[in-house]
């Protein structure tokens, strides 16, 4: 194991599980019937969406901060985060009782600047500056220098990570015997602590570290040998979404995790969905993706000790109706077209009466030439029952001589029209 890996040892793991209890939710490890039921193994969820901030993020924010000496604490603290990390951080100034300066871009939703104000009350200062993190974060550095306070890191941090492996104490104190663990990847943070207590007290565990396809920064880290700084990535699993991760944290996958996997991004929301409609569990997206995972690993995890680690809850609700779409699109269930219907009367009505199944449903239609309604090109949003009436419905379209543009199979028509 590397020098920097041999830093978080299990001890001080163990130290800062004592260190949190006081501040933290001991969050269940709880069986889930329905998945292990479809996957014909034990499966049980750690479930950090139900800390006291919803997400995992308070133990790292937390167990950095109250190593500081008095007078750094003093002198203030300083974050920039548009997520979990600003709740965790914010929370924590309250308890400790010290001032703390968040920085959020200037496009973070309303609803996550009123949750950290309401985790911090009077003891931080919010700050909306720069249109996207790297600006903000940037900002943020240069006001901590400015004022001499300290500047809580998100993930890369030898404390940040202890107390997030502090997930694991809890888990290895309530369950042994433990096969695979999966364990949702941003920074790298929580896959670091984790991996690296269990390593030590369960090294039999298969650990599997989970990104989103949009953002694979662990994985391509691991290629190449080192962290890479992406060019663009996919922001919609914002809790799981970075460009590059830490140099530390790292250094510990590299060494602790026994494998990567991504996730397509609409089978995330597909697992939201089934989630909170069988389980009544709300999750974030970065929340379900150790579970959404598990469909690859379906003959793998057969008749084995499985556990997931729900990362958080804090989903805005309206985002839900993206997520819905993101879902369809993913499972097959929803199609767009250009239609370029012929240059006669008739042809719209004979579309919806002859070409749509009986369970098709136009969910959305307008005519992209507004001059030239009822015979210029549309664009069709198509809703199916089931996945094998797509086959049906172009198999209509053929035989009535409609010409069409699938827009699901063309990226760049996808983004621009839909």
């Amino acid at each position: 194991m590397s020098e920097l890996a041999s830093a978080i040892d299990a001890r001080l793991i163990k130290d800062a599980a004592e260190r949190l209890q006081p501040v933290i939710t001991r969050t269940p490890l709880t069986y889930n019937a329905n998945l292990s039921r479809r996957y014909h193994c034990e499966v049980y969820l750690k479930r950090e969406d139900m800390q006291v901030v919803r997400s995992y993020k308070l133990r790292g924010a937390y167990n950095l901060m109250s190593s500081l000496d008095k007078d750094r604490l003093a002198n203030g603290v300083t974050c920039a985060s548009a997520g979990n990390h600003a709740q965790g951080f914010a929370y924590s100034c309250k308890k400790l009782d010290v001032k703390g300066v968040v920085f959020m871009p200037i496009i973070t939703p309303k609803q996550k600047v009123n949750q950290v104000k309401m985790f911090g009350g009077d003891n931080i200062e919010i700050r909306l500056t720069g249109d996207t993190f790297d600006d903000c974060s940037m900002e943020a550095q240069a006001y901590t220098r400015d004022h001499r306070m300290t500047f809580i890191p998100p993930f890369d941090d030898p404390k940040i990570i202890e107390g997030q492996g502090t997930v694991a104490v809890e888990i290895l104190e309530e369950q042994s015997d433990i096969d695979y663990l999966f364990v949702p990847v941003g920074g790298g943070g929580l896959a670091s602590g984790v991996g690296s207590y269990f390593r030590a007290v369960s090294p039999h565990t298969r650990i599997i570290g989970l990104e989103p396809e949009g953002a694979p920064s662990m994985l391509r880290a691991l290629e190449n040998g080192s962290p890479v700084t992406l060019p663009e990535i996919d922001r919609f699993v914002d809790g799981a979404a970075v460009k590059r991760v830490g140099e530390l944290t790292y250094s510990i996958c590299k060494d602790v995790l026994s494998g990567m996997s991504l996730v397509p991004e609409g089978r995330i929301c597909s697992t939201i969905l089934k989630l909170y409609n069988e389980d009544a569990i709300v999750v974030e997206p970065a929340g379900a993706l150790s579970i959404a995972a598990l469909e690859d690993f379906a003959e793998e995890i057969r008749g084995k000790k499985v556990v997931c680690v729900v990362s958080g809850s804090n989903n805005d609700i309206d985002r839900m109706q993206e997520i819905r779409e993101r879902s369809l699109l993913y499972e097959g269930l929803k199609h767009y077209f250009i239609v370029r219907f012929a240059q006669r009367p008739g042809a719209l009505k004979e579309f919806v009466n002859h070409v749509l199944g009986p369970n098709d449903d136009i969910t959305r239609f307008e005519f992209i030439q507004k001059h030239n309604k009822e015979t210029g090109p549309a664009l069709v949003g198509i809703e199916l029952k089931n996945r094998e009436d797509y086959d049906v419905l172009l198999a209509n379209m053929r035989q009535y001589h409609v010409h069409y543009t699938e827009l699901n199979k063309d990226d760049n028509l996808f983004g621009y029209l839909v």
